[in-house]
């Protein structure tokens, strides 16, 4: 799954409990589900009433490299078909950034947005009154939603006012965790390119000396891939937060937990003085300057990084195994041997394993309805749909056998399990793009999935995803205590945040483009002194102060 910090940070401090759920439901239902008071109603689905009235919405998905269709596949047409719902998607095609705050200056944001749960403009909509609280919608229109929706995400989304504004996907609660923690996996990976790893011995690449070796060997048995220079090493994309990748994924890899020894939280996106993650910013830098990490590195975005992966022009990528599906996909029909797989990557001087963050409570997007919807009603229908049981099935699985709006299956039930049908299966391991456009099983339509309700089936992964998934899951943590430390728009702490980010955006491609170590010291000290002069310890004391509420409202010492 796949964070973005360069925005201004969410700041909406959790002030409420799973009391305030309480609060909106007179009774317990069976298996722990909290029902709306006084209505019988929370036991019906309120979309099953409208399925004859169509109805278009427009979502707007804040990621420019989403570009998924409503209506082409056959699982969104069953789904119109079932619901009456029928969905424009609306994706920027450049800053999303700037998009989402026109469409917030204009006061023209559509029925559904979802975003990064860390967004800073969620706090803003809430403030200006764009967007519906979802237990009130729930209230007067649909009180199903109380028995399909999570109780400890409400509550952990339930802001000041005591409502809640958006509901995550890929969520892990601490019930989740602890029923799934063997079964989880975690996103952050070490990957380099099978063939030429082997070719050259499969070095260990867990020091600065063994690394820089690796790549000195790579580029001189491959100097060129199909007629283009190798890319000896590749990060994330750079951006205005400096780069996720030589941030927090870095300090994952190095076991460095974002917290000092005495305790005080230290922002992994704010370059942390840490001598482990000096260490191996050092040895990027020496690799930059013998050319191992060329200019394209420090300029392209995650679409042309995802293209030149599908050509293989990679030996080593510090990157989300994940947003590799397509690339690994193109890699493998061309040569299974040529895909990406994970080894051990940069350790710290002890040699410590990673420690990889898996899903948390926080998860990755929210799902928000704004106060320009069209039609609240469906909207909060639909949205119960897709959370409950059933819209899980439909967008994960698809199509049932036998369904009785005569639409072409995609799953059929096996021993009671929903099994993808071979064909359907085949396709989306051999080739997930066009599964996703064609058929648009497997979360293709991700915005409200809930991964914990998927690992109750048996996972197979294709053949050019798995090894990667299956590599991190010794190293998976929770790492629920450090979400939602980010500070209220407009205030000091935030100002400060920016200021460091700003700044830090700028450096981070100075420190690895350095001529002579001596130069990287220089810029170090210099952007240590201007984080200092800013007011970090104010910033810091804060997160401290918000991560030590986490650790005590989940147990943690």
């Amino acid at each position: 799954m796949m964070k973005k910090r360069n925005a201004v940070v969410l700041g909406v401090i959790l002030a409420m409990t799973i009391g305030v759920i309480l609060s909106t439901a007179s009774c317990r239902g069976k298996k722990g589900i909290w029902l709306s008071s006084g209505s019988s109603s929370a036991e019906t689905p309120g979309w099953k009433q409208n399925t004859k009235n169509p109805i278009q919405f427009d979502w707007y998905v804040h990621f420019n490299w989403f570009s998924r269709q409503w209506g082409t596949s056959r699982v969104s047409k069953y789904i119109t078909a079932k619901t009456g719902v029928d969905i424009r998607f609306i994706v920027p095609a450049g800053n999303e950034d700037d998009r989402l705050n026109a469409m917030i200056a204009g006061q023209v944001l559509p029925d559904f947005i979802t975003l990064g749960f860390w967004s800073g403009q969620i706090p803003m909509m809430i403030e200006a009154g764009m967007l519906e609280p979802l237990n009130k919608l729930a209230e007067q229109y649909d009180p199903y939603f109380f028995s399909v929706a999570n109780p400890e995400r409400l509550a952990w989304y339930t802001v000041s006012d005591g409502n809640v504004y958006g509901y995550p996907n890929a969520s892990f609660t601490s019930i989740d965790y602890e029923r799934y923690k063997g079964n989880m996996t975690a996103n952050e990976t070490f990957l380099v390119r099978k063939d030429m790893y082997e070719a050259i011995g499969s070095p260990d690449m867990t020091t600065p000396e063994g690394f820089l070796n690796a790549l000195r060997k790579a580029k001189e048995m491959f100097p060129t891939i199909n007629g283009q220079p190798i890319i000896p090493l590749v990060f994330r994309e750079f951006d205005g937060g400096g780069n996720a990748a030589l941030a927090a994924h870095l300090l994952h890899f190095l076991a460095q937990l974002p917290e000092t020894p005495d305790g005080k939280f230290e922002a992994p996106t704010l370059g942390p003085d840490n001598p482990e993650y000096v260490r191996w910013l050092k040895t990027f830098r020496q690799a930059a300057s013998e050319g191992l990490v060329p200019m394209d590195v420090f300029v392209d975005r995650r679409p042309q990084i995802e293209e030149k992966a599908a050509q293989g022009r990679y030996f080593a990528m510090l990157y989300q195994n994940w947003d590799m599906q397509a690339a690994q996909g193109a890699r493998y029909n061309l040569d299974p041997n040529s895909i990406y797989i994970a080894v051990e990557g940069p350790k710290n001087m002890r040699g410590d394993a990673p420690i990889l963050p898996s899903g948390g409570i926080s998860g990755w997007t929210l799902t928000l309805i704004s106060k320009n919807c069209k039609d609240k009603a469906r909207a909060i229908q639909f949205f119960s749909y897709l959370l409950s049981e059933e819209g899980q099935l439909d967008t994960y699985f698809g199509i049932p056998e036998g369904n009785t709006l005569g639409f072409e299956p995609t799953y059929s039930m096996v021993d009671g399990v929903p099994t993808l049908l071979p064909e359907i299966r085949d396709m989306d391991k051999f080739d997930k793009n066009r599964q996703e456009i064609e058929i648009g099983v497997q979360y293709t339509y991700w915005m409200l999935m809930d991964n914990p309700w998927t690992q109750q089936f048996p996972i197979e992964y294709s053949p050019a995803l798995e090894q990667p998934q299956l590599w991190t899951r010794p190293y998976v943590h929770s790492f629920a205590v450090y979400d939602r430390l980010d500070m209220e728009p407009g205030s000091d702490e935030a100002l400060i945040s920016d200021a460091i980010t700003r700044r830090w955006s700028t450096d981070l491609p100075r420190l690895l483009l350095a001529k002579t170590e001596a130069e990287f010291d220089r810029i170090w000290a210099d952007f240590q002194k201007f984080k200092n002069d800013q007011g970090y310890a104010k910033l810091q004391a804060k997160q401290t102060e918000l991560l030590n509420a986490n650790k005590a409202k989940m147990g943690v010492k």
